[in-house]
């Protein structure tokens, strides 16, 4: 024998062996982000899910008073609060208004307690994976336990001996729309609708959510309850425990109100399991039945949770990378993983959906998706570009969504929630957002259609603009006034509209030269360089301008940076959105006096905190230093610090609300060492990436006929000494995205 060759043949046995059981999902920290205003929750789903199943612990007991969220009231969940009351269906990931978060189910022991005040638990033993989660409730020693397919979940509970109860409440979550009804359909089986919307306090915006559900064991009792005034005369059928609940123990149909739920009640052994499912839909119960017969065969957590996992794992294992720390992983992974929730599908498996601000319903041909949640203000920054580069077939349809909605409402979406206008926020979004996808490459839309509805947003009246409502100051002056225009409750916010048209229209104009509108191309490109009438010498930054013309005067470019309402800026001050205008950075630089004056007037904003890393506008201003020979070094330390700083494998460790993947996505794409700086444009800049290797999968249909692209470092420091593309010297700091992914490779060498 020889042993030599038989201990290597070992060793590399056993090498491989480590390496199989390795999982990218393992860097992955679903705690990350639930706290410091994230608005992330480690709850169960599948990549681009409908479905989610999440702990909802935002209501609070005697001993643990929390007002939704301690932190923040827009997220099922907070890692500082202790006490679970359920887990809630169809969540959020990440935004800045409550909603959703819907049909609480509860395992207890004893007798039954609707109100939650009541029946809610503190817990320990709290651990959470990609697709799975799972908590000890210590008031009753149950063990809770969540999965999901894409429309479906999976609960398991562990019970002790005795009676115990799975509720489904229907009165609570974090919509501030209330009401619905359940219905009884067998001992085992119930279903229902629960109402939703008004987000962002938008009165109009207002959905159903239908739901199926079914349980593994028959009970011995269960029934109805209702929360209503006590009523006089019938004092003999309310009891301390009970409340203002009436509960219905001898009716067996249907209840509707706005504080309605149902329970189950078994006999248990000890460790006895109990498992419940759950499909919901947006179009109708029979639907939510056909979700769940169709993605879940009888009751199997375990193989529910396997699948689960394993979807997460080839969806991050679309891009690998080596070296780093493991900390560093670990952020990127769970970046990645946050970028992956929203937009996510609306359509049923028999590819129904609720038509956009219509009461018909639609149906997807065989393998498309429709999808909803499209934060656009948010994500056509950095999340839609992340999907064109990595799940281009996930952009082709979404980027169809949008579409389909303006053929069903007239207009393009700008925060679309399950087939409802919130119109939160501003800007024209969905411009730049379907530019950058057609300019990449990604072809197999009516680009036409889109065109027409770019077109129509672009020019219409403001008196009918519901994309642009201060359009018309805008095209006759090419600036918003101040007292022009202010709707809701943010203010007036006339410079922070008008530089979003300004970054639609350029984006427009690109669009337009490609399809070879050259007339249309040089009218909105003239029209995106309006911003140069808000620049004030006097404060050196973007200001206001009053209805007379004049700067608005006094004029404090500090104020708003603490998200205080201030004239003429949302969500910040003057300084977070003077250089937000990244498809003129040279232009801007000529006003401020040159190209030194510019990056001295940028370095301020990080070396005074004037820089927000929690909010959208200036996020790229890191970027912008490697626009300007011999500062290219200022991006690369900027965006290393800044990584370093906000961006941690903690449950603080995402600076503000995740805004539905963006703030991840700047993380993904900055850490992978390249940005897309000017949304709409197919271009990135360069930064030194935080790993020694990179490899991203790639359609070779869309990238040259590359599968893949491989970015390489060697050297230690932050900075870039030289790079090397496709094998070639490359003497730039700013690529085109059709150069990037058809090189194949990239080695940047460090120092």
């Amino acid at each position: 024998m020889n042993i030599t060759k038989t201990i290597v043949t070992l060793a590399l046995s056993l090498c491989l062996a480590g390496s199989a059981q390795a999982k990218v999902t393992d860097h992955v920290n679903p705690f990350v982000g639930t706290t410091n205003f994230g608005t992330t929750n480690p709850g169960a789903i599948c990549p681009n899910g409908m479905m989610s199943v999440t702990p909802f612990n935002v209501m609070g007991s005697e001993l643990n008073v929390h007002d939704k969220d301690s932190r923040w009231w827009s997220t099922p969940y907070c890692y500082e609060n202790r006490f679970f009351t359920g887990f809630s269906h169809v969540n959020l990931s990440g935004v800045g208004c409550p909603e959703l978060s819907l049909v609480l189910t509860m395992p207890t022991t004893g007798s039954v307690q609707p109100d939650h005040h009541i029946y809610g638990s503190e817990y320990t033993g709290e651990h959470a994976e990609p697709g799975y989660y799972t908590c000890d409730l210590t008031a009753y020693g149950i063990k809770a336990e969540a999965t999901a397919t894409m429309r479906t979940s999976a609960e398991r509970y562990t019970f002790p001996a005795g009676r115990s109860n799975i509720l489904v409440n229907l009165g609570e979550g974090l919509t501030n729309e209330s009401g619905g009804w359940i219905r009884k359909v067998s001992d085992t089986e119930i279903e229902g609708m629960r109402l939703a919307g008004t987000f962002c306090y938008n009165p109009q915006a207002v959905f159903p959510m239908y739901f199926a559900i079914r349980i593994s064991k028959t009970p011995a009792e269960s029934g109805f309850w209702k929360k209503q005034p006590k009523m006089k005369g019938v004092e003999a059928e309310w009891t301390p425990d009970n409340g203002t609940y009436k509960m219905y123990t001898k009716y067996g149909r249907v209840i509707a109100g706005d504080q309605i739920g149902y329970w189950f009640s078994f006999e248990t052994e000890e460790g006895e399991q109990v498992e419940l499912q759950m499909g919901v839909s947006f179009v109708s119960c029979e639907n939510a039945w056909e979700n769940l017969d169709a993605e879940q065969d009888g009751f199997a957590f375990d193989k529910v949770r396997q699948d689960a996992g394993q979807k997460w794992e080839d969806d991050l294992s679309r891009i690998m990378v080596s070296g780093g720390t493991d900390k560093q992983k670990e952020v990127f992974y769970t970046a990645l993983y946050h970028a992956l929730i929203h937009p996510n599908i609306l359509n049923d498996v028999n590819g129904e959906y609720p038509l956009m601000e219509n009461e018909g319903v639609g149906r997807v041909p065989a393998g498309e998706n429709r999808y909803t949640v499209f934060s656009l203000w948010d994500t056509y920054r950095n999340v839609h570009q992340l999907m064109t580069l990595v799940f281009p077939e996930r952009q082709r349809d979404m980027v169809r969504s949008m579409i389909g909605m303006y053929k069903e409402w007239g207009w393009m979406p700008k925060w679309e929630l399950y087939g409802r206008e919130t119109f939160t926020m501003e800007g024209d979004p969905a411009i730049p957002a379907i530019t950058d996808t057609w300019l990449k490459g990604i072809r197999d839309f009516d680009i036409d259609t889109a065109y027409e509805a770019f077109v129509k947003s672009a020019n219409t009246p403001g008196a009918e603009n519901l994309m642009r409502p201060d359009v018309d100051p805008y095209i006759e002056k090419g600036y918003v006034p101040l007292g022009y225009y202010a709707a809701d409750l943010s203010g007036d916010n006339s410079v922070s509209h008008a530089l979003e048209y300004y970054i639609a229209d350029y984006a427009l104009s690109l669009l337009a030269e490609d399809l070879g509108k050259t007339e249309d191309a040089e009218l909105y490109r003239e029209r995106s360089y309006g911003y140069k009438n808000y620049y004030s010498t006097e404060s050196g930054t973007l200001r206001p301008i009053t209805m007379d013309g004049k700067f608005l005067d006094p004029f404090d470019p500090r104020q708003g940076e603490n998200f205080e309402h201030v004239p003429g800026f949302h969500e910040g001050s003057a300084w977070n959105y003077t250089f937000f205008v990244p498809h003129d950075v040279y232009g801007l630089a000529k006003l401020m006096g040159g190209n030194k004056a510019f990056v001295k007037k940028l370095q301020k904003v990080f070396d005074e905190g004037l820089y927000d890393p929690a909010n959208e506008p200036d996020i790229a201003y890191p970027y912008l230093f490697s626009y300007f020979k011999g500062e290219e070094w200022r991006t690369q330390e900027t965006v290393a610090k800044l990584l370093e700083k906000h961006f941690t494998t903690l449950p603080d460790g995402i600076p503000g609300n995740d805004d539905t993947g963006t703030m991840s996505a700047w993380a993904v794409f900055s850490m992978m060492g390249f940005y897309p700086d000017c949304p709409g444009h197919p271009s990135y800049t360069l930064t030194t990436p935080a790993f020694d290797s990179v490899e991203i999968r790639l359609d070779p249909d869309l990238c040259n006929g590359k599968d893949r692209l491989v970015i390489s470092t060697s050297g230690n420091g932050r900075r870039i000494r030289s790079i090397r593309l496709g094998g070639k010297a490359y003497n730039a700091y700013r690529i085109s995205h059709e150069d990037l992914t058809g090189a194949g490779t990239m080695l940047i060498n460090r120092k």
